[in-house]
């Protein structure tokens, strides 16, 4: 690397786009708060205990239904991701999607929490599945666009861990939201009634952050120039075949389907195993208020060790944690749950947050090998991803629920107190080890973004000379 084109790298690292203010990435990050709420609800509240406790699905039945609308997604996202490549309206290539997606967002998202007039379990299926795949449809419209503007307005191998973990503590306070459904559905009422109309209240909540996200956002028409012009299926050729992002994928999506395990059993796991269904919401609060906490001193360590590392620390942090929640026993005090959530929180948070501030690095290498700014299909592809997991991990536990014997209400057999207590510990454990072992060797450190920098420098100084 020449000395000239060092100090253009240190440049791009240093000098970020001064409208990257700190009340700007808040807002920016409402985006997160806005997906996360309605994504989270689903792991937590939706899938294992609305459709099977309120609207009286069966748990197979019920784990088809996000099975079905994450199907939907292996086609949704990819192609929405490559739409927003291609796009050049006046006002933007992702910008104008937040403002069509916002209210069949909201809509589609308050009637999945609307309990129809019907009694047979086909006709419950049909409804919620239709629903859902609505749901998922406008859940793509935003999002997708949304997480591939992360690393356009953010430069800098540093300033996108930033920017991103503001986002992860707004995409925190949306899973604080998402625990609110149930007790808020009980102060309304409680039954189907109350989750009626709490689903209106939380839908009307999740399309309008998309308006600030709108206003807040920006994009640079200087890479709206760089128009792919691979096909789809040979960009998702050329996607699959970059080496970093093929094991980002699969730390990411190991990481992701053990947060969404935990999320899918914890309210079972507190209601009958710890015996006290009532203390899940505050544990919860109290898990995610630390999240929160972490996340600026995870910030300042990620400025001294690679994304991978963190990521690495944060995984093993906490799948020593799953082991307590695996040996904890009913008469256990309430103060040692207050305990073990902080500590489980601290790993989490990680897991959580590093491998969405690690895809700008993958999408700066890709326009180096192609020539083409394609952060849409890239981030299209992953947010896919974090919907598949999150479907596959939910359906997987109810099958196994299902199968042990798990049944609405009532008392549990030793078989499902058994399963539930399993897949809450070992089974994420088991993941995030996996999650630990896929990251051994990931190539884009800081040093080498830095090199991918400068020779993109390089490259836009030659085009520039030569017209």
């Amino acid at each position: 690397m020449s000395a000239l084109s060092a100090r253009e790298a240190a440049a791009v690292e240093r000098a970020e786009d001064p409208r990257l203010t700190p009340f700007r990435k808040a807002v920016f990050a409402l985006g997160d708060f806005s997906t996360n709420t309605t994504l989270a609800a689903l792991s937590l509240v939706y899938t294992t205990y609305f459709l099977t406790q309120v609207a009286g699905l069966r748990p197979a039945l019920a784990g088809l239904v996000p099975l079905i609308g994450r199907g939907l997604d292996a086609i949704a996202d990819p192609v929405m991701g490559r739409i927003s490549d291609d796009v050049r309206w006046r006002a933007g290539r992702r910008r104008p999607f937040f403002l069509l997606g916002a209210v069949p967002l909201g809509v589609t998202y308050a009637l999945m929490w609307w309990t129809p007039p019907l009694e047979s379990q086909a006709a419950l299926f049909a409804y919620y599945t239709a629903i859902y795949l609505l749901y998922t449809l406008a859940v793509t419209v935003t999002t997708v666009p949304y997480l591939a503007l992360t690393p356009e307005m953010a430069l800098g191998y540093d300033a996108r861990t930033s920017i991103t973990t503001y986002r992860n503590a707004a995409s925190v306070f949306g899973t604080a939201a998402a625990v609110g459904m149930e007790p808020a559905a009980r102060a309304l009422g409680g039954g189907a009634a109350g989750f009626a109309v709490a689903g209106v209240l939380f839908g009307i909540a999740t399309a309008l952050p998309w308006l600030a996200v709108w206003a807040a956002s920006w994009e640079r028409p200087e890479l709206h120039s760089k128009e792919s012009t691979l096909g789809m299926f040979e960009g998702m050729v050329v996607l699959w075949k970059h080496v970093a992002y093929r094991q980002l994928v699969v730390l990411y999506l190991c990481g992701r389907v053990a947060m969404d395990l935990v999320g899918a059993t914890l309210l079972l796991y507190f209601t009958y195993i710890v015996g006290r269904p009532d203390d899940f919401a505050p544990t919860m609060l109290l898990f995610l208020a630390t999240c929160i906490a972490s996340l600026p001193v995870w910030l300042r360590v990620s400025r001294h060790l690679e994304k991978v590392t963190v990521f690495q620390i944060g995984a093993a942090w906490w799948m020593v944690g799953q082991t307590v929640i695996l040996v904890a026993q009913p008469d256990w005090p309430r103060w040692s749950f207050i305990v073990i959530a902080p500590l489980l929180a601290i790993g989490y948070a990680v897991v959580d947050l590093m491998p969405w501030a690690m895809i700008g690095e993958v999408i700066d290498e890709d326009e180096l090998q192609t020539g083409e700014r394609r952060e849409g299909i890239y981030n299209g592809f992953l947010g896919f991803l974090r919907k598949l997991g999150g479907a596959v991990a939910v359906m997987l536990a109810l099958g196994i629920l299902d199968l042990a014997g798990f049944q609405k209400g009532g008392t549990q057999t030793d078989e499902a107190l058994l399963t539930i207590r399993l897949v809450t510990s070992v089974a994420p454990a088991a993941f995030l080890a996996a999650a630990v072992w896929a990251s051994l060797g990931y190539p884009l450190t800081r040093e080498a973004h830095a090199a991918i920098i400068a020779k993109l420098t390089q490259r836009a100084l030659r085009s520039a000379k030569r017209h």
